[in-house]
């Protein structure tokens, strides 16, 4: 997970961003900006959000469109900090980023991994619900009552659907009044140099790709992306038909789940593991294969999906 931090600038674009800024973290996700009025996150191929931020993204696993958002506050004249959640292992280290890098608001994607980390500095923050927050942390007890108590402090909270609103909603009614839902959206930037016969070399494949079927799974390698559902069955699958194959594509993300990753793989006909690739030349690499496939345990943002369907 990793955070974009928003520093204190004396020199920023106009005092009239900064407020406005300031308004939509006690209004909510709608503000203005550099004289026009925008959604806080109308998708990461334009403005994905208008406000001064400290930002919390999934590790390892880049959210779509290049952080947009950081561009663009940096566009409006603010300046942002990246950090990743798991650097900070208590409250009082944030409070000490917080001091050192004059931090003035926040925004955490991920209400316990993120959020917890913001409560009691003094700062505005909001929050994005994630995934695992609302589908599995949710179940348990004390991660439970953490959450709520973020989501007191927090000045708006946002979900990508309405079904995870109801929920967020169900287990805190005292939010109720503050979460928004805003449809997730991505930019997908293909590479225009990437070359798929070498995508396939790298994976071990050495058939004519013309007569080839490739599925692609995108995730970081951790138990609750559960790449290896769909191992067997692929396997299974290349036996009959020698054409098709699963090619694993993500960062090393939990060290031990990679290794029990690593020796499935090497004994599955059919299956191959990549690491993670650029971004670019992954967007290029679901355009020229025949398939996405996803097989996480919990989902609430998946992102690899919805980049598949504009590449196709």
């Amino acid at each position: 997970m990793r955070l974009l931090l928003r520093r204190a600038r004396s020199t920023c674009s106009g005092d009239r961003t900064w407020w406005s800024g300031r308004a939509s973290l006690r209004n909510g996700p709608s503000v203005a900006s550099d004289g026009g009025t925008h959604r806080w996150m109308r998708g990461r191929a334009r403005d994905q959000c208008s406000l001064p931020v400290f930002t919390a993204e999934r590790s390892l696993e880049p959210l779509p469109g290049q952080w947009a958002c950081r561009d663009h506050l940096e566009a409006a004249g603010h300046v942002c900090l990246l950090k990743d959640a798991f650097d900070l292992e208590s409250s009082s280290e944030t409070a000490q980023l917080i001091k050192a890098e004059n931090l003035e608001a926040a925004l955490a994607l991920h209400l316990y991994r993120g959020g917890r980390l913001l409560q009691g500095h003094g700062i505005p923050f909001g929050i994005i619900f994630g995934g695992t927050d609302l589908n599995e942390d949710v179940n348990q007890r004390e991660k439970n009552e953490v959450m709520g108590k973020v989501l007191e402090e927090a000045r708006f909270a946002v979900a990508f659907t309405e079904s995870m609103k109801e929920t967020a909603q169900t287990q805190w009614p005292h939010a109720r009044g503050k979460i928004y839902v805003q449809s997730q959206g991505v930019v997908t930037v293909p590479n225009a140099a990437f070359n798929w016969n070498t995508f396939l070399h790298r994976s071990g494949i050495n058939q004519n790709a013309d007569n080839l079927h490739i599925f692609l799974l995108v995730c970081g390698l951790r138990q609750v992306k559960d790449p290896l559902y769909l191992v067997d069955a692929f396997s299974e699958w290349h036996q009959e038909e020698p054409n098709v194959y699963m090619v694993i594509v993500g960062p090393e993300v939990d060290p031990v789940f990679t290794r029990e990753v690593k020796a499935k793989v090497k004994g599955a006909a059919g299956v191959r593991l990549l690491g993670e690739m650029p971004q670019e030349d992954l967007h290029a690499a679901l355009k020229n294969c025949f398939a996405v496939v996803n097989s996480s345990v919990s989902e609430g943002m998946s992102a690899a999906i919805l980049e598949g369907v504009l590449g196709a």
